[in-house]
């Protein structure tokens, strides 16, 4: 019975020096990897920048089924957030600010425990990109313990970060290799009002501008009862690749055309139906130059003449604010051609009636009694020489007239 007493008494000493040793330590941490990711800079920090992502790549998160995560509308860029809860605890994370393409600074909360984030992305050789994960921050009471109990903090978080930092690596690997061009050939384009905002923007930043420019042209049409009718789409005016610019339009299309006051930075337009060579990209945005040299190829095979006027036109039939996959992504390419002129039909004189006709035009016999069951007697030939009249060349049809347009 006494060394049950000293064994209880040991084990109970034991727990007081290393509840007093825990809570001597410091409950400051700082932990940082790295890894080199097999997919090009743009793509890798737009997957960490959207926190839908952290559901799929962050190793605790894969781990734990009883997980919970709830994502507000905004979950990308500056003030991006969101949240979880599960069987050993709950938190969240915010995005306080951001350099493009460069780097992510974050804010995270555990249960008592908070870090600052830093993400860090640097280009290397071949299209992949160094990934720089770092985290500084303090501890809570019951962290510092597991902590201590598990190897220290760096191994603890550390661990988590290298596998998360694999998933990111894996999961981008599939995402950005699944995708498919079609080249559907030529279409007619519907005429469609809308409403948009213009200016001239980097190429490379397009598609951030979109994501940041259509909820606004969203609200916008919502606060005045404007029925919205299809996808958002991009007016590409230029298409610079040399100096990397584009003077575009970032479109919402409405049910009706309106007019907008003067002052407003958000207009409407009308764009005019024409024809176009329409090409399908199904994937990441990375893709868009591979679809766009098919779809020129295509044009050059196939001898159409491009509309010069204007550059091309993109519908985003499933983008970033839809689907938080790259491979899902969806994204119709127009580019303007000239259309099809029919040539005028050619006309010759019948020197025996005096009359004109066109020998592509003309009927056999059984083709008259067919389409014409009412015929009527034809005349005896008249044996007096005919003298032919002058024959008036037949006026080609007026051309067509585009409707007026922007571009």
């Amino acid at each position: 019975m006494k060394i049950l007493k000293y064994l209880f008494l040991l084990l109970l000493l034991s727990l007081v020096a290393l509840t007093v040793f825990v809570a001597t330590q410091k409950g400051i941490f700082s932990v940082e990897r790295s890894k080199v990711i097999n997919s090009p800079k743009a793509t890798v920090y737009n997957y960490v920048n959207d926190f839908r992502n952290y559901e799929d790549f962050e190793s605790w998160a894969v781990e734990d089924s009883s997980l919970k995560f709830t994502f507000p509308s905004k979950t990308s860029g500056s003030g991006g957030s969101f949240y979880w809860s599960g069987e050993e605890g709950e938190g969240n994370a915010v995005t306080v600010k951001t350099k493009d393409g460069e780097s992510i600074e974050q804010k995270m909360k555990y249960d008592g425990t908070e870090a600052d984030v830093t993400w860090t992305f640097k280009d290397t050789l071949a299209g992949k990109t160094k990934v720089t994960w770092k985290a500084k921050g303090t501890m809570s009471f019951l962290f510092k313990i597991y902590a201590a109990l598990n190897g220290g903090s760096d191994k603890v978080i550390g661990t988590i970060y290298e596998k998360s930092l694999v998933n990111i690596d894996k999961n981008l690997d599939y995402e950005t290799k699944t995708y498919a061009i079609q080249v559907n050939g030529v279409v007619k384009k519907t005429e469609t009002p809308y409403i948009k905002q213009t200016f001239t923007s980097e190429i490379s930043k397009i598609n951030k501008n979109a994501r940041i420019v259509i909820p606004k042209l969203i609200h916008f049409s919502e606060t005045n009862s404007l029925s919205t009718n299809g996808k958002p789409f991009i007016i590409y005016h230029t298409y610079d690749t040399a100096k990397g610019l584009a003077k575009i339009s970032i479109c919402l299309p409405i049910n009706k055309e309106i007019s907008i006051s003067a002052g407003s930075d958000i207009l409407s337009g009308k764009l005019n139906s024409f024809d176009a060579v329409k090409t399908t990209l199904k994937g990441d945005y990375s893709h868009t130059n591979e679809a766009i040299a098919k779809t020129t190829a295509y044009i050059n095979n196939e001898k159409i003449f491009p509309e010069l006027g204007w550059s091309h036109l993109e519908i985003l039939t499933a983008s970033k604010l839809d689907v938080k996959s790259p491979s899902k992504l969806i994204t119709e390419i127009y580019f303007p051609i000239k259309p099809k002129v029919t040539a005028a039909p050619v006309t010759t004189p019948d020197y025996q009636s005096g009359t004109e006709t066109n020998p592509s035009t003309t009927n056999t016999a059984a083709e008259q009694t067919t389409t014409t069951p009412n015929t009527t007697t034809q005349k005896p030939a008249v044996k007096k020489p005919v003298t032919p009249k002058p024959v008036t060349p037949a006026a080609a049809p007026p051309a067509k007239t585009e409707e007026d347009s922007e571009f």
